[in-house]
């Protein structure tokens, strides 16, 4: 679904829909795979649901599971559609997925990286991680 793209960033092909709710979703099942294998170090005991570190077009925004959200799709909500250039939802759009160390540095300014290295938000209301 992703590949490299550079030293920052994996590349993917998502269908971008609006959704009603407050956070960037996407299937639950694919959110926890792609946490695995990008954000996870493999020592220990971790995570899999923390927020992934998304980029569309030039808005950065962290990325929950959800279970009614159909497989290859990420579903956004409609506020953060305005201005983008998606039409005809949904659209199939090329997505950025920051490697863990890029998704650390968005979330540092947040605040939302954890003591401890792990990816992720104190709490589920992240607000938009980067520029």
């Amino acid at each position: 679904m992703f590949e490299v793209f550079s030293r920052s960033y994996y590349l993917g092909r998502l269908y971008v829909t609006p959704t009603h709710g407050d956070h960037a979703l996407m299937d639950s099942e694919q959110h926890e795979r792609i946490n695995e294998a990008v954000y996870a170090t493999g020592d220990g005991l971790e995570r899999l649901d923390t927020p992934l570190v998304m980029k569309l077009e030039s808005r950065h925004f962290p990325v929950h599971g959800g279970t009614n959200v159909p497989a290859n799709t990420l579903a956004l909500p409609e506020s953060m559609l305005e201005g983008t250039e998606v039409r005809n939802p949904p659209s199939l759009r090329e997505v950025f997925l920051a490697r863990r160390e890029r998704a650390q540095q968005l979330l540092a300014f947040t605040g939302a990286w954890r003591d401890g290295g792990s990816v992720g938000p104190t709490d589920d209301d992240l607000p938009n991680a980067g520029t």
